[in-house]
């Protein structure tokens, strides 16, 4: 923290760190002061000094030890805190001789830092210590006595870290046994430095007044004082008692100091905790010496007794008690009743202030050691005091706390029974513990259920229990006798509060609940209390329980533990238990007193209806079931039962009043329709059910009443409650199995699935509940058992199912009220609850019927949709349940059989709609899913099995198809029949049913699918030919030509459920399908050989996996149908030699198609679009033309067709050739248009040939020279600029035309554009000096610029292609111009796209070919139209054109003698460097960012021997060709070195245009001067005579002849 740089304040001279200080100071005093308190002599070093004077200690430790120590007197915290970590690491990691030469040192570092202000600082030391301690082991010895005392503070530090740290390093110093050995060693020293710190120390000579800060000094003195305490006591407790002798006179030092004694009082709350920590180990160890200072003890100790702080009441009190047993006379030092007792009733008053938890377990101990003398008089000192514990539970904050309120109700049974046994046979107490304090107790908690949670009547059951025992097994007559008294006053003052309570007209519903609550726990003596207590420990007595009886006091326990931990509620065997473990001195008047109150309460209920009399009645049944009792709620009333009972159940009313009690008055209660809640009332009918004698009675008396008397929702009730307990369940298990609540339930079913559509019956309140009712017989379970007859669960299901069945015969909005919901939630339940039982038939009858009603679209069913989701997790529920049985599932259940058997008639029946396979197939995905569940995946290979059809119905299926799709592959020429086979449409009331076929096979796939995803494999290669079945489907589809549109949905929804081929293939082996496909392909033909086809064709199968099947070529004979239809199929893909071999063995003699006639279609007026029969025919034979040899082409023999006055250089049989082919590129049809252009395209390179030869005759004598391309083509292309005059001349350019698919004007836009595709061709394949002819011709008609025009409007604004949008964005996207357009003729899907792509590839053909002439026309048009070029151009075409100009140049591989030509793609630049000689030349050409639109610059790079002005000249030179010529860069390049070379040569430039190679004809200076004698360029001059208008030489300016 020292900041050596920073900028000094003025005036400040004094260092920023401490080191400087230290050096400051040993300047001044020659040592360095090592301070822990101000009063140490400086002759003691604090660390390892630096300075003179000590060189030879300093010499002794390692310097990186002595940098850290240095570190370690630092001021600042994180200095200290990251050198003491180190300090720590260099201890484990230096050797042990290193780490030694530190030990004289740390000592003082030690004691010093121990006590830093900082914790972190304080629990690192200790870490570091421990480190240090394993490193040095005993060689720490010496040093031990001046770190002890520290040590032991430290480990008692008030941080715990710290401390837990320093009790580390003390443990991994001395084990255990050798830690009182290690104390005893150093126990002077520790004494010592303790009393000083005691004593001795203050804040302001613990720290530095100067430095730190008064808070922080003082914080520091109050840890050290705590810590000082404590550490005295860790010292008493080490010590062995033989050396405590020898400590006593130190301690009587520290006990003689008035200081130590006013630390009791101290403010601060951990000194005050460490102090009487410290008193009570004094107590402990030294009770002699306290015994002496009783005057100074006593006070300190007992006076304190209202602390209230939570971190001392813990020591303080503990201290009370060392203090009371210790010393007797302790009373004699204090007024206990003026200062002791007053502060003790006040703390208690007030529940503990918050600490009832610690002080309250301390209470019985304190009054126990009082000594008779100071409670005197007794009566009055227990009252007040009983009353103060009381009154402490009336706060609220322990009202609030269940745990206080738990403290402070045990701690008043504990001493109540302490004093009722210190005090037994004085009438006077007696009286006031039960009268005064016990029952006013009761009574208050009776008020208050906050109160009851402190388990109070648990502790008086135990406190009744202990006098009871006492009583009876008491020797001692008079002892027996005085607490029977005890108890029979007890329980008449308990009778008169119940009776109290009881008898207000509006019982308080608290007490009538807190009453039933004690007389339950009453009943059931011991057993609570036990079970809920947290802590084992417990109160006992010495006198109070003989040896003999702690078995059974054990015996007692568990049989209340077991009563508890059971789910149910306490039930008669247990009671009847307990009854008899229950004390004579309790039995009698707790029964009394239940009589006394059903007596009252039965009253109320009668007179006034009270309801929370019946209530209290009911729970006081529940627990005393007994004759008595019901004798007593009977009364006097006369025993006598409606006479039309029969005569069984009237015997048993008279003999037993529980039965009579059960007629006369709980079946009224019961029937009540105003009760919503009769649960209570049942336990009533329970308790009266428990009193008969046998199983058989019950049963009588239930059948009874069900009969007549019971409603519907009571029967429910009375199940539910033996449902929720088994003890309810066994009192009447023989009525639920019996017959007449079966034949009732049945009858029930029956009356609920009938009557649905009444609305009578739905709207009754009662409805839900008769549904609740069945949904609970079925569903609930006992032990694996139905909870009534097995029988009739069936006959119930049966009853379900044909409710169900009738649904579909319902509409919609009768679905809507049915009992179709209700069904789907009994049977829901029925499948969800039955794990254990296996299914019925009649129950899988019901979930084949769901199944069906989920499987069959809305139309057919008229369910709602909320109906439709309740069916399906209800069968669902089934299926699960299904699977989940053992044993041979598929063989046991009917619904998986017939259910598989639906499926297959549903796909087979030609019914269905798309919807309704939809639907289908979403049931069955569910329904295999639910099959996975099972662990034998057998279960769904046979579910497959069954529903797949056999080859005869498979083949019946394919038959159904309608034979529309012949029309296609006949057409195109990829099969043939030779009969009549098809009809021409689909059946009219078909039209929206799908094809049998294609629904089973799209059923079957997605089967296989499910199974596939799991790795199912299936058998007997179901899963092959149930692709095979698919892909029929599929290519019948394919081959349709206007499908209708619900087949195409069909296709639509294979795709979205993933039943494709490439799925069913990526996830199973089907190795064996080719084979199948090839087999049935040889027997039938027809789409089976389609198939093959469109694979080989998707690439899904490769050539060789083909190549395996057809090597066999005799296989193929004799020629069926089957086998020609495959060798058609095969023959586009076969390589050429086997095609040959098959075309020479099958078909003896081929059509051959002459030009004749094709030149005769022409003259035909037939309809030609793309679907007509005449296109059909076109296309096989136009796509192959396509194909036809250039050889073949040329070598035809064609009639003449020459036109007369046609100027031409080319021979008479390529000039016939011309003429017959080019006008059909105008026919109106598409394929002819392609062909002739596929087949001209190879003639175009051979033609300019023939016009190079005959060039000298274009000489230079013209003024500017032109030539023609082939005229055929050209004047097919003023014919064609002519119609497209019509279609697009009144458009303006850049606006976008789009061009209807073959229709009329296509034809003549296609035929156009192709004509000009041609032309650019043939323009390519000329020499530079032919370009330059041509192009003058192009310019002069006009042609070029008329092109380009048409081009603006036809190529689109975006010109990318649509599927890029899918490819990844940091890819270039594909456009019309990166990519070649494919002429198919097939192909009819890329037919929008046709006309802008092919305007595109002729505007890209135009620039790359043409690029000056371009440039002229962009720079001579108006305006919009030259940015609308430009724009275009340099967004979509420059890039492309540039890359491709750079690669060519890199690629190229022309070489030039003394010449260099290098690219760089990065700069779209170009270096050609000349050399000739010493010359060395370099130029750099830069291409724009619109080229070729602009000009191209002609940089300097390197010039050596050559003059300036000769050097520009070249510039300008190869600058002029390069704009100025139509070719290539690389072109340019040549025609420039030309001229120089030529010029080297010694030729002359012309010196018009000051080159010697003209730039645009490429002709040499030829016309001299006769005067001057200089040579200029015919062009040149020609330009410059018109231009001046003289005739005049340019240089000698004579007249030039």
């Amino acid at each position: 923290m020292g900041g050596k740089n920073k900028q000094r304040t003025k005036g400040n001279l004094r260092p920023s760190n401490s080191g400087r200080a230290a050096e400051l100071l040993a300047k001044e005093q020659g040592t360095v002061p090592g301070f822990i308190g101000f009063g140490t002599s400086h002759s003691d070093l604090g660390y390892v000094p630096a300075i003179q004077g000590a060189e030879e200690i300093d010499s002794l430790v390692d310097s990186d030890f002595r940098m850290v120590l240095r570190k370690l007197s630092k001021k600042d915290v994180t200095t200290k805190l990251k050198a003491m970590q180190e300090f720590g690491t260099m201890c484990t990691e230096r050797d042990t001789e290193i780490v030694k030469g530190v030990l004289p040192y740390w000592p003082r570092i030690f004691c010093k830092i121990s006590l830093d202000h900082d914790r972190r600082v304080r629990e690192a030391t200790q870490q570091a210590f421990e480190k240090l301690i394993l490193k040095v082991k005993k060689h720490l010895a010496p040093y031990l006595k001046s770190v002890m005392g520290y040590w032991l503070m430290a480990q008692c530090d008030t941080y715990t870290p710290a401390a837990s740290a320093a009790k580390d390093a003390f443990e991994a110093a001395f084990p255990p046994s050798k830690q009182p050995e290690a104390i005893a060693f150093c126990k002077d020293e520790i004494t010592s430095v303790l009393q000083d710190h005691l004593i001795k120390e203050t804040p302001d000579t613990l720290s530095d007044p100067q430095t730190v800060p008064e808070e922080e000094r003082e914080a520091k003195f109050y840890r050290v004082v705590t810590c000082s305490l404590l550490a005295l006591k860790k010292l008493l407790c080490l010590l062995p008692d033989n050396e405590l002798d020898s400590l006593e006179e130190k301690f009587k030092s520290l006990l003689s100091q008035n200081k130590f004694w006013k630390y009791g009082k101290h403010s601060i709350p951990q000194i005050r905790s460490a102090y009487f920590e410290l008193v009570s180990a004094l107590c402990q160890r030294i009770p002699q010496l306290m015994k002496d200072e009783a005057s100074k003890v006593s006070p300190s100790v007992l006076l304190s007794i209202d602390d209230s702080d939570p971190v001392v009441c813990p020591a303080l009190w503990e201290a009370v008690l060392y203090t009371l047993t210790t010393i007797e006379d302790c009373w004699l030092h204090v007024n206990a009743k003026k200062s002791v007792f007053p502060k003790l009733s006040a703390m208690v008053r007030e529940g503990g202030r918050g600490l009832a938890t610690v002080i309250y377990p301390y209470l019985l101990p304190f009054i126990s050691k009082l000594p008779q003398s100071i409670t005197d008089p007794k009566l009055d000192f227990f009252k007040n005091f009983l009353t103060s514990l009381v009154a402490g539970l009336s706060t609220e904050r322990t009202k609030t706390s269940v745990s206080e309120c738990s403290a402070i109700i045990s701690a008043f049974f504990e001493c109540l029974r302490f004093i009722m046994q210190q005090n037994l046979g004085e009438e006077e107490i007696e009286d006031m513990l039960v009268n005064d304090q016990l029952i006013p107790f009761i009574d208050e908690v009776l008020k208050d259920p906050r109160l009851q949670d402190g388990q109070l009547f648990n502790h008086l059951a135990d406190t009744l229990s202990s006098w009871e025992a006492k009583a009876d097994l008491e020797k001692d007559d008079k002892i027996a006798h005085n607490l029977e008294k005890v108890l029979l006053n007890f329980w008449e003052r308990l009778s008169e509060i119940c009776v109290e309570k009881i008898s207000e007209p509006e019982a308080n519903v608290k007490s009538v609940l807190g009453i039933s609550n004690l007389l339950q726990i009453l009943q059931k003596p011991k057993s609570s209390l036990k079970l809920n207590r947290k802590k084992v420990g417990k109160v006992r007595f010495a006198d109070e329980m003989p040896e003999s009886n702690k078995e059974n006091e054990k015996c007692v326990s568990s049989e209340g533990e077991n009563s508890e931990g059971s789910e149910l509620m306490a039930e008669p065997s247990l009671t009847q238990n307990c009854s008899d473990l229950i004390s004579p001195l309790r039995k009698k008047p707790l029964e009394d007193l239940v009589c006394k109150l059903a007596e009252m309460s039965i009253n109320y209920v009668n007179e006034q209806k009270s309801e929370q009399h019946l209530r209290f009645l009911s729970t006081l049944l529940n627990s005393f079931s007994s004759s008595q009792v019901f004798k007593v709620l009977l009364g006097d009333e006369k025993q006598n039962i409606v006479k039309s009972k029969p005569l069984e159940i009237a015997r048993l009313a008279q003999k037993n009043p529980a039965v009579q009690f059960l007629y006369q008055k709980i079946i009224g209660w019961l029937n009540e329709d105003q009760r919503k809640d009769a649960g209570f009332l049942v336990d009533i009918l329970y308790s009266a059910l428990r009193c008969c004698d046998s199983d058989l009675e019950r049963k009588a008396v239930l059948d009874d009443l069900i009969e007549v008397d019971l409603k519907w929702n009571s029967i429910l009730q009375v199940i539910e409650k033996a449902c929720s307990s088994a003890d309810k369940h066994a009192l009447v298990t023989s009525w639920l199995k019996g017959d007449i609540l079966g034949e009732k339930l049945v009858t029930l079913a029956d009356h609920l699935c009938n009557k649905d559509l009444e609305p009578t019956v739905s709207s009754e309140p009662c409805f839900s509940e008769r549904w609740t009712l069945l949904s609970l017989v079925l569903s609930q379970h006992v032990k694996n058992d139905y909870l009534i007859g097995e029988v009739y669960v069936e006959r119930i299901i049966v009853k379900l199912h044909e409710t169900l069945s009738k649904a579909k015969k319902l509409s919609e909005a009768e679905n809507n009220d049915s009992s179709v919901s209700f069904i789907c939630d009994v049977a829901y339940n029925y499948f969800s609850s039955a794990k254990g039982c296996l299914l019925m038939s009649s129950s899988e009858d019901l979930l084949l019927t769901l199944f069906q009603l989920c499987a069959e679209s809305k139309e057919k069913t008229h369910l709602p949709d909320f109906l439709i989701c309740k069916l399906k997790n209800t069968w669902l529920s089934g299926v699960n349940l299904l699977v989940h049985q053992t044993g041979d599932t598929y063989k046991q259940s009917t619904f998986l059989r017939l259910s598989a058997q639906w499926l297959k008639n549903q796909v087979q029946s030609s019914s269905l709609d798309i919807t309704s396979l939809q639907v289908l197939l979403s049931a069955v995905d569910d329904l295999l899913n639910a099959l996975l569940e099972s662990e034998d995946t057998y279960l769904l290979r046979v579910y497959i099995g069954s529903v797949m059809p056999d080859n005869s119905e498979w083949e019946k299926m394919r038959q159904s198809l309608p034979m529309q799709w012949l029309h296609r592959p006949l057409l195109e020429g990829r099969l043939s029949l030779n009969y009549e086979c098809f009809k021409t449409d689909f059946e009219e009331q078909n039209t929206k049913k799908l094809p049998s076929h294609l629904c089973t096979s799209a059923l079957l796939s997605k089967m296989i699918l499910v199974a596939l995803k799991k790795e199912i494999v299936l058998e007997n290669n179901e899963l092959e030919k149930i692709i095979a079945e698919l892909l029929y489907s599929l290519q019948w589809y394919e081959e349709l030509d206007n499908p209708p549109i619900f087949l195409t949905g069909f296709c639509e929804m294979l795709q979205k459920m993933n039943i494709t081929y490439d799925n069913l293939c990526g996830l199973g082996n089907t190795s064996g399908l080719l084979q199948l496909l090839f087999n049935r392909s040889r027997e039938n033909g027809t789409l089976w050989s389609l198939i093959i086809a469109k694979l080989i064709l998707s690439r899904s199968v490769s050539s060789d996996e083909v190549k395996r099947h057809y090597r066999r070529k005799e296989g193929f004979f004799p020629l069926t149908e089957g086998n020609m239809h495959t060798i058609q199929s095969l023959c586009p893909f076969l390589p050429k030699e086997d095609k040959k071999e098959f075309i020479a063995q099958c078909i003896p003699a081929l059509l051959a198609w002459t030009k004749e006639d094709v030149c005769s279609i022409n003259d035909e007026s037939k309809d030609t679009s793309e679907t007509s029969f005449q296109n059909a025919m076109l296309k096989p034979m136009c796509e192959t033309l396509t194909y036809i040899p250039k050889d073949q082409l040329l070598s035809q023999k064609l009639p003449a067709r020459l036109i007369a006055g046609q100027k031409t250089n080319l021979p008479e049989y390529l000039q016939n050739l011309l003429n017959t082919l080019a006008p059909l590129l105008l026919y109106r049809a598409r394929p002819v248009q392609i062909a002739v252009y596929h087949m001209l395209y190879k003639l175009m390179p051979e033609f300019p040939q023939y016009d190079q030869d005959n060039l000298k005759s274009y000489g230079d004598e013209e003024e500017e020279p032109a030539l023609s391309p082939p005229a055929a083509l050209m004047s097919l292309l003023s014919t064609q600029e002519d119609l497209l005059e019509n279609v697009l001349g009144c458009i303006p350019v850049g606006q976008i035309v789009t061009i209807k698919p073959l229709s009329e004007d296509f034809c003549y836009v296609l035929g156009y554009l192709l004509t000009w595709k041609l032309i650019l061709t043939f323009f390519k394949a000329a020499s530079s000096q032919l370009r330059a002819l041509y192009s003058m011709y192009l310019r002069k008609t006009k042609s070029l610029n008329k092109l380009l025009y048409h081009l603006f409007r036809l190529m689109p604004e975006n010109p990318t292609f649509s599927e890029t949008a899918i490819e990844l964005s940091n890819k270039d996207p594909k456009t019309f111009f990166t990519e070649e357009l494919q002429l198919s003729i097939r192909d009819t899907s890329t037919l929008p796209y046709h006309i802008p792509h092919l305007a595109c590839s002729v505007y890209h053909m135009t620039l790359k070919d043409l690029p000056a002439m371009v440039r002229l026309w962009w720079n001579s048009s108006e305006k919009r139209v030259f940015n609308i070029v430009d724009r275009f151009t340099s967004k979509y075409v420059s890039n492309v054109l540039s890359f491709q100009e750079i690669s060519s140049v890199q690629t190229s591989t022309q070489l030039f003698n003394g010449m260099t030509v290098k690219a760089r793609a990065t700069t779209r630049e170009v270096m050609a460097t000349y050399t000739i000689e010493d010359i060395v030349i370099e130029l750099i050409i830069q291409l724009p960012s619109n080229y070729p639109l602009g000009s191209i610059t002609v940089e300097s790079g390197k010039r050596v021997g050559v003059a300036v002005q000769q050097w520009r000249n070249w510039m300008l030179q190869l600058s002029t060709y390069l704009t100025h010529q139509n070719g290539s860069i690389m072109e340019g390049l040549a025609l420039w070195k030309n001229n120089v070379d030529k010029r080297f040569e010694g030729v002359e430039d012309c010196m018009i245009c000051f080159s010697v190679i003209h730039g645009f004809n490429y002709s040499l200076p030829k016309k001299a001067c006769r005067t001057c004698k200089k040579k200029f360029h015919s062009a040149c001059l020609y330009k410059w005579f018109t231009s001046s208008n003289k005739s005049t030489c340019p240089l000698c300016r004579e007249t030039f002849f």
